[in-house]
């Protein structure tokens, strides 16, 4: 059992001082806390089972159904009866009880949460989607939980955990053009491991470098090292977009204990890829377009919570205008949410991707998960801006995934082989 009482109080990280507001007292690393879930998120592919943990094990309805969401994204539009008629049900219990239900279409949960001010500075945000990690974006405490655990959460209105230890990440210098936040996390993996931060918050210090979705991508990230949360301090585009609703105590105290520190030199970062069939497995772009200089690219899909923003779609179609996606290659572009594919559509950016030769899916997971929307067949080489490239993933356990930025995929679709924008950028447009 951890320690329950702290008679001296001490400097605290960010993971301990939302958990010590969120709860009835002051906690550290290895304590014990119960404390106050402000938002629990529950997606179409457990919400069978996490109907069925409120209904049938607990007899429990949400005790605030405000703070419950139930969010359409793994597999929608619905590929097959089974999983329509779960998506029926999941919309029945939302009628029924008064939990937010955004359906087919309105995107992915952590997008759609964060368009929907669902995830606020110094909250603490529970998803049944190992990303919820992602809330960190804006310094919520956001984790994945299973169905049993986030039943009980809505059930109670609380959760139970033990409080994190914390890595630092410190970024300095600047990005040089052609590098991505993207870049940043997959370098941040490669030097922590994928097992590095197992059950740990990292806490990232980039003062006010990086947009709210910048942010996303790399708090998104910080689970395929086995973190337990992401955090970034609040600093640049968060104090703009959030102002006063960021509290004055979620800053880390100066003097905080951390297990482990890290320092990236953001101005010394070339573009990466992830190569399969690990996350960390990561290579500068530039070594890789050698090694595979002979090596077909089947298909490029550009999306997912990781990167299927706005920016990310803008970054696309700046190496795509005026290009075509290479014979025998497929581009699938798949918008975060709705509000993306808006804003898309009306500055012309969905226009250059379609006249590139994409194909526009609709707003949610598409094929990250393997289940639909572009699932690849064995042998198949994928280079995706996703998050995880594990053997199966995507389709059949004899695919191959490449993790990368929208601008390397970009570069990618038009070249058919592993490519840099530069690669793409240098010849001139209809040659």
């Amino acid at each position: 059992m951890g320690r329950m009482t702290n008679p001296t109080p001490r400097p605290q990280t960010m993971a301990e001082k939302i958990l010590s507001r969120r709860g009835t007292q002051t906690v550290y690393a290895g304590d014990l806390a119960v404390v106050e879930v402000d938002q629990v998120m529950v997606v179409d592919s457990i919400a069978q089972s996490f109907i069925q943990r409120m209904q049938q094990d607990l007899g429990a309805t949400p005790k605030y159904p405000e703070r419950v969401s139930i969010v359409i994204d793994h597999v929608a539009p619905a590929s097959t009866v089974s999983v329509a008629q779960a998506q029926k049900e999941a919309r029945e219990y939302a009628a029924q009880t008064g939990v937010r239900l955004f359906d087919v279409g309105r995107g992915i949960c952590h997008q759609v949460l964060m368009e929907e001010g669902l995830a606020r500075p110094g909250w603490i945000v529970l998803g049944s989607d190992s990303h919820s990690t992602t809330y960190g974006a804006v310094a919520a405490f956001g984790s994945g939980m299973g169905a049993t655990d986030i039943a009980l959460a809505a059930a109670s209105g609380k959760t139970w955990l033990k409080v994190p230890d914390s890595v630092k990440v410190t970024f300095t210098g600047d990005l040089r053009p052609g590098v991505t936040a993207k870049d940043v996390a997959l370098e941040m993996i490669r030097r922590l491991g994928a097992d590095g931060a197992t059950y740990q918050s990292i806490e990232m210090h980039a003062g006010d470098r990086f947009t709210r979705g910048e942010r996303m991508t790399l708090a998104n990230l910080c689970v395929e090292a086995g973190a337990k949360a992401g955090l970034v301090v609040p600093g640049g585009e968060i104090l703009t977009a959030y102002g006063y609703d960021i509290p004055d105590w979620v800053y880390p105290d100066g003097g905080a204990t951390y297990v482990q520190s890290i320092e990236i030199d953001l101005g010394a970062l070339n573009p990466r890829m992830s190569a399969p069939s690990e996350v960390d497995n990561v290579f500068d772009v530039a070594q890789l377009r050698e090694d595979l200089r002979d090596v077909p690219v089947d298909q490029v899909f550009i999306g997912t919570c990781t990167n299927g923003r706005i920016e990310d779609l803008h970054a696309a179609a700046d190496v795509l205008r005026g290009r075509r996606v290479a014979p025998g290659t497929r581009l699938l572009v798949i918008p975060a949410s709705s509000q993306v594919m808006e804003d898309a559509m009306a500055d012309g950016t969905l226009l250059t991707l379609q006249r590139a030769g994409a194909v526009l899916g609709t707003p949610g997971c598409g094929p990250c998960m393997g289940r639909h929307q572009g699932v690849l067949a064995p042998g198949e080489v994928c280079v995706s801006t996703s998050n995880r490239n594990f053997i199966g993933r995507m389709g059949d356990k004899d695919a191959r995934i490449y993790l990368a930025s929208p601008a390397v995929a970009a570069a990618t679709a038009v070249m058919g082989r592993v490519s840099l924008p530069e690669d793409v950028l240098a010849t001139p447009v209809g040659v």
